[in-house]
């Protein structure tokens, strides 16, 4: 989600040039895309048995001019075979991103059409029933597959044990230490940052590092200084003497080495469906589209967001009631707690929570404003006195926040958004961080699948800033589903 899903990646031709390090990282990808291909061989043999038996059971299926225990190999074959061909497994889109899910879908769907074409035209016999289920299955299982498979090697990758790329980052001094710190922001991304190269300029006559990332070369040794590393990747940012003609002939030199050529544009936290790339007099321009803050999917958003929340609140009422009554229980004071905040447009809303504080929080926070633990306009403190019993056991499972539902049957919040900030906070706001104002506030976020309270300040924004320009019904979908993941583990819940 940050500029590292920017990198505009140019694949050069493998060659005998490969470098120590580069033939381990490549033998891990390779490693890895045969454990997908066994899976994806698994999962489809178990959809067509299961279309199989459901359709038919102890029946003899009769009617097909191509005997089943033909067809359905045949099947599985040409389902991997269109996974090949719509490049489900291009190392460029495993790992990282919703482009191997979109190919995975597509690939399906598009052997499901041909094959109910080629049916009709040649009047196979083959049951509709037993497709359907077969695809049905096979798209579901494929999916989950490929996502238990990459939340494994996103742990491999950041525990460093994972296939990742070895990154030489090209270009000016601030372009690649700003570089180096976004690709490590996110580590399960898969690039690792092996070393550096400067303009001749800055280059001393002694070893140089940039932090603790080594400069390796200048710019006139590029190919030279990635095969001496073990780089199998070249990352090249912004930099004053990267003309467009030493970038092409980079490209030229690094043919046949085996090394990836990537293109780091020095246009950061904008999302891929934002972005297009066009030819123009035999350049490649990216055109970037203005975001939508208005129009008929914010109107889709908002309807999903208010009729999601009304069955929400149906459905949890039992355990709403439980909660009340332990808060009563607990401690003194009310069940509710209603707190002043800032929405869309800059109008002060009143937010519900489950409260979990003493009723005298508020007095007590100017003794506690020293012990703050984040860097920003916020106040948030691990093992704050003023959460009661039942408070603590709620924040961690962020049960405290069902009541906003309410707000968001009300029009003042949506499901997804950045995090409603308190007036005090926006008092101290300056232009750019005004922005995250655009767009309502949501019960759950970026903010909040990243790590919440364990994330700085200045990340915080980041990716609240990052949401208002990039935002899709998609990518709510997404974060509503990270965010079960993000409760159940308790990740920065305090």
């Amino acid at each position: 989600m940050t500029s590292a899903t920017l990198l505009t990646p140019t694949r050069t031709t493998s060659g005998p040039g490969r470098s120590p390090g580069g033939r381990l990282s490549r033998a891990d990808e390779r490693a890895y895309v045969r454990l997908l291909v066994v899976l994806d061989t698994a999962v489809l043999v178990l959809a067509v048995l299961v279309g199989y038996v459901t359709r038919f059971g102890d029946t003899d299926p009769g009617g097909s001019k191509i005997p089943y225990v033909v067809f359905a190999p045949g099947l599985v074959l040409a389902w991997l075979i269109s996974l090949k061909a719509l490049r489900c497994y291009d190392d460029q889109v495993l790992g990282y991103g919703a482009d191997e899910y979109r190919r995975v879908y597509s690939a399906s769907l598009r052997l499901a059409g041909g094959i109910a074409i080629a049916g009709y035209i040649f009047d196979a016999g083959v049951s509709r029933g037993f497709l359907a289920i077969s695809f049905a299955v096979g798209t579901v299982g494929l999916e989950l597959v490929r996502f238990a498979a990459r939340k494994r090697l996103h742990r491999a990758r950041s525990r460093g044990t994972g296939w990742s790329r070895k990154v030489l980052v090209v270009g000016d001094t601030a372009h690649v230490l700003e570089l180096v710190h976004t690709l490590r922001r996110e580590p399960y991304a898969g690039y690792q940052v092996v070393g550096a190269c400067i303009p001749d300029a800055l280059l001393a006559p002694v070893p140089q590092r940039l932090g603790d990332v080594p400069v390796v070369g200048s710019f006139r040794g590029i190919p030279e200084a990635a095969t001496a590393i073990g780089a199998d990747t070249v990352a090249v940012t912004a930099s004053g003497e990267l003309t467009a003609t030493r970038l092409r002939r980079l490209g030229w030199q690094l043919e046949g080495t085996g090394v990836d050529l990537v293109v780091a544009p020095a246009l950061t936290d904008v999302a891929g469906p934002r972005i297009h790339t066009r030819p123009v007099a035999g350049l490649p321009l990216i055109h970037v589209e203005a975001p939508e803050f208005r129009g008929a999917r914010k109107l889709v958003k908002g309807f999903v967001d208010r009729a999601a929340s009304s069955f929400a609140l149906a459905l949890l009422m039992p355990l709403l009631a439980v909660i009340a009554l332990a808060i009563k229980v607990d401690s003194r004071g009310p069940v509710f707690f209603r707190q002043t905040r800032v929405g869309q447009g800059g109008r002060e809303f009143g937010v519900w929570k489950f409260r979990t504080m003493v009723i005298n929080a508020d007095a007590l926070l100017a003794e506690l404003s020293v012990r703050n633990e984040t860097d920003g306009l916020m106040f948030k403190m691990r093992d704050d006195p003023r959460v009661t019993r039942v408070g603590r056991l709620l924040r961690k499972w962020s049960l405290d926040e069902l009541p906003q539902l309410l707000n968001v049957v009300c029009g003042q919040m949506s499901l997804v958004g950045p995090r409603p900030p308190l007036p005090s906070e926006v008092a101290r706001y300056d232009g750019d961080v005004a922005r995250r104002l655009l767009v309502k506030p949501g019960m759950t976020g970026l903010w909040q699948v990243s790590g919440r309270s364990d994330l700085s300040w200045e990340d915080g924004i980041r990716l609240d800033l990052y949401y208002v320009e990039n935002w899709s019904l998609a990518a709510d979908l997404t974060i509503l589903w990270k965010t079960f993941g993000a409760v159940v583990n308790s990740r920065g819940a305090y």
